[in-house]
């Protein structure tokens, strides 16, 4: 036994970070592949791209006769429809930029055989999660710009003028698209096939919006609807995007009278980690019964 050990190759100790190095480097390429991708696909750019800023402007428009939100009773002071609903638009985007999108993305290259087929080639699997995950931030970064441009431009919007407003609306951002993308990942495997992705997904993530401050205002709904709705991780970036956006006096209409950041870096983190175990004990690249 000895004499066969010695005669063993020896594994060159740099070879697993060459192997990781090339896996990064292989996944960064990929991020230019799966976004353009994305942008050849019309009905997921409208649906989780576009789809924000639709409803912004529809809000924007339909609701602006009714005069701003929090004024005094002289009719000075307050925020407009546009101002008050951004927040829940940029967080509705990152949901659907990373829970919808690859919800439904993966689940249909399940179905179609795209994962079996790359499970067979050299392509590392590290390099097609960063390659996903890229496509998610990218995305969601342009679409973040372009609602900001959007309320500011079209709805003269006034946009935070603080350092301390955006870097809370840069970590709510990143660990909202972080949290997004993993639950979409995990919840891949939810569908039956590509076809019914949309129809098991869309639904979800519909009903989280209404109840997580998006459409409606958070503290009109009941109060066990506003605990049910704490449950869930838009909610949560929901109420940080609000802090960056909306006046101090509206943190009064929070759950607690509070913004709350510390509650919210919290909650989103502990939705990071179950989605991290979800993907790890979920996610499969062939399909049980394909």
């Amino acid at each position: 036994m000895s004499a066969i050990t010695a005669a063993r190759p020896a594994t060159p100790e740099g070879l697993p970070t060459l192997a990781a190095g090339r896996s990064i480097r292989l996944g960064i390429s990929r991020i230019g592949y799966e976004t353009r991708l994305y942008f050849r696909q019309g009905d997921t750019v409208f649906f989780t791209f576009l789809f924000p800023l639709v409803m912004l402007s529809i809000f924007a428009v339909a609701f602006s006769s009714q005069g701003d939100l929090g004024a005094a009773a002289d009719g000075s002071g307050g925020i407009t429809i546009a101002a008050y609903y951004l927040p829940g638009m940029v967080a509705a985007g990152v949901l659907l930029s990373g829970l919808q999108n690859l919800a439904v993305d993966i689940a249909g290259e399940k179905s179609d055989g795209t994962l079996k087929r790359l499970a067979g080639t050299p392509l590392p699997k590290l390099s097609y999660f960063i390659g996903k995950f890229g496509q998610v931030f990218v995305t969601g970064v342009l679409q973040a710009a372009l609602l900001l441009a959007l309320a500011r431009v079209a709805f003269n919007v006034a946009l935070p003028t603080d350092a301390g407003s955006w870097l809370t609306l840069a970590w709510v951002f990143v660990l909202g698209i972080a949290t997004s993308a993993v639950l979409g990942i995990a919840l891949s495997g939810l569908p039956r096939s590509g076809k019914s992705a949309t129809a098991v997904i869309i639904p979800i993530v519909l009903i989280l919006q209404f109840i997580s401050g998006v459409y409606l205002q958070f503290s009109m709904l009941p109060d066990w609807l506003q605990n049910v709705a704490g449950i869930f991780p838009l909610k949560w970036m929901a109420q940080g995007m609000r802090a960056v956006f909306l006046p101090d006096s509206f943190s009064s209409l929070e759950q607690g009278g509070a913004w709350n950041l510390g509650g919210v870096a919290i909650a989103l983190g502990i939705w990071l980690v179950v989605g991290l175990v979800l993907c790890r004990v979920t996610f499969r690249w062939i399909r049980k019964d394909s």
